[in-house]
């Protein structure tokens, strides 16, 4: 068996030099914890590395990746809990996942909740301070008060 410097799972490049799991999670919608889940379903060791993998262990974790809640994995580790449309469990990867985001994005602009207002604006959404942080363009530095004469 020949090693493969480069393996295409679910529509992304992942270098063959890393362990399964950290190549696995390379995959956009798929983190660390989620590769562990999907390696141990597939029965495949994580110690491995991608590249040495036969083309059936490679074909099983793509299918395993995009049929992930009739695999017994938990809802809690889905990325697409009650989605809106279908008001199923989903797990997206890939640029499902980037159009689904930026769909919900859209969604919120259009009916002008207060997350989509501050996207609009181009502002921190989740709370965060902007006194100082988060500034487009030029950044100006603290003005300081004119020292006063005695």
């Amino acid at each position: 068996m020949a090693f493969k410097h480069m393996v295409r799972i679910a529509g992304q490049d992942v270098p063959g030099s890393d362990k399964v799991v950290y190549s696995i999670s390379r995959v956009k919608g798929v983190g660390i914890n989620l590769a562990h889940a999907i390696v141990r379903i597939a029965g495949i060791d994580p110690e491995l590395r991608m590249g040495f993998l036969s083309d059936s262990d490679i074909k099983r974790i793509e299918e395993i990746i995009t049929s992930l809640p009739k695999h017994n994995i938990p809802d809690w580790m889905l990325n697409r809990r009650k989605d809106l449309e279908s008001g199923m469990n989903i797990h997206l990867v890939g640029s499902d996942l980037i159009l689904k985001v930026k769909a919900d994005i859209d969604l919120m602009k259009k009916i002008k909740c207060w997350k989509g207002v501050r996207h609009a604006l181009g502002l921190k959404v989740r709370g965060q301070k902007t006194r100082t942080t988060g500034r487009a363009g030029q950044t100006v530095g603290v003005s300081r008060k004119p020292a006063r004469r005695r």
